[in-house]
This record gives structure tokens, sequence and C-alpha cells, in this order.
């Protein structure tokens, strides 16, 4: 499978051996529709989950988790196996947690179509998402059209400004795969950009004040409200990721 890839098949219980970081089965598809708008004044409802969303995100238990990689990265990134490995771990003892991590394309427009399609059918009670960097921005991007819970991991805050220096050919941090970012993603991701965050306790947001690629002062401005953990030092890789895996499960309720 090439690295720039959907897969086809969202989401499954990984297996027990050996793990996988991706996917294997194919969930029940129902029709597309069009996504309507979050209401700042009240609960999100959303044509793909068929329903309002709860008052309180808090109370619900993760039975759906999506995690989302940074620009160049995949499924393969330390922190993405981490956490496949934590959700099988869990699979394991019995509990019921539907996993996806999928290789995201190059095109921000492309990449949440392909996510928006691959959750029909998901539980919006039961429905959270992790993101990184670029993935972050992506996880923001859904729970504000969704009305689920995220959690952030160094997240991009304006990546159509950022990403701009990066048009051209870009090598892929795990593969040999190479990729063209054009200049018309930036213009995705300017139309992407939600103009303002609703609903801030579905947020939590893990901010590295030692990021070497991302100010951590404007992540932590832009989720300003949202339960924020600011860490002293760190990388925008967040190497120290294993000792904040359990808070980020806890927030998701998943442990």
């Amino acid at each position: 499978m090439a690295p720039w890839r959907m897969s086809p098949t969202p989401y499954s219980r990984l297996p027990r051996d050996p793990v996988r970081y991706d996917t294997i089965r194919k969930p029940a598809r129902l029709p597309l529709s069009p996504l309507c708008s979050p209401d700042p004044r009240g609960p999100l409802v959303s044509p793909y989950f068929g329903g309002p969303r709860q008052p309180s995100l808090r109370t619900l238990t993760t039975t759906h988790l999506l995690y989302l990689h940074g620009f160049r990265s995949s499924p393969l990134s330390t922190k993405a196996r981490l956490m496949a490995e934590r959700v099988h771990s869990l699979q394991v003892q019995g509990q019921p947690l539907h996993w996806w991590c999928p290789q995201l394309p190059p095109s921000p427009a492309q990449a949440i179509d392909e996510l928006l399609a691959g959750l029909v059918g998901w539980p919006i009670e039961g429905t959270a998402i992790v993101g990184s960097s670029l993935g972050g921005f992506y996880a923001t991007v859904l729970a504000e059209r969704l009305g689920c819970p995220a959690v952030l991991l160094n997240p991009a805050v304006d990546p159509a400004r950022d990403l701009t220096r990066h048009i051209g050919e870009q090598q892929a941090w795990h593969s040999s795969e190479r990729f063209y970012f054009k200049p018309e993603y930036v213009k995705e991701l300017q139309v992407l950009t939600p103009a303002r965050l609703t609903r801030l306790d579905r947020y939590f947001a893990l901010i590295a004040k030692g990021d070497e690629v991302l100010d951590w002062r404007e992540m932590a401005a832009r989720y300003q409200g949202a339960q924020l953990q600011v860490l002293e030092g760190g990388d925008h890789a967040l190497s120290d990721f294993p000792s904040h895996l359990d808070t980020v499960l806890r927030f998701l309720r998943i442990v």
C-alpha cells in the first residue's frame, strides 16, 4: 500500500498477533449526507451520527478511536504505534474499542472527505479523535463538524501559513515514498480552518514549550478555555509521550 493512499477499510479491532497499526475490517456503510454546521447555542446535530450530541461529552466512554498523524508522517509514527499497542492491550483484556489510524493523503480536502466517509456509521456518543501536529488541526476540523471530543498533541494552529514554505516535493518520514505538496493544498487548508472553536470542553491539548516547529504560545492561545497541559521543555515529537498516555486515555474515558 502506497504511503499516501487511504486504506479502504476504515476500522477494526487490532488482531492479537501481529499488531496492525492502520485498519483491517470494513464497517457497515450508511448513505452520506451533508454535514450541518455547529450551533454555538447548543448541541450539534450531525446527520452522520443520526441525532443530537449528548450535553456532557466527558460523561461518555470512548468506544471508537481515530488517530491522525502529522505532515509527512504515517501510522508508523512513534505516538501512533504507542497508542495502537495500548489499544490492542485493552482489547485483549476484553474492552470493546475500535481503532482506526489511516495513512492520510497529502491533499487536506481529500483527507477530510475520506475521513468523513470512513466515519459513517460510528456512534457519536462513543467517538473520539487524537491528532498530532497537522493531524491535530484535522482533529479540530472534525470535532467542530461532528461534535466529538478530541485530544490534540502539539496541534498545528495555522497550517495554511506554516506549510506554504513546504510547497514542492517532499520525503515521507517512514518510507522512501516522495510526494508533491501542491500550492492548492494551502488554499484547501484555509477553507478548512474553523473560524472559531465551539464547546471547548470537548478538547484536551498537550503542548510542549520546547516545540521546535510550532509556537507553544499560539497553540495555548488557540485552545484557551479547553483543558490544557503545557509542558516545560519537550519537543515537537513529544518524545516523552509514554508518560502522558494515561492522561490522554483518562480524558477520553478509556481507562
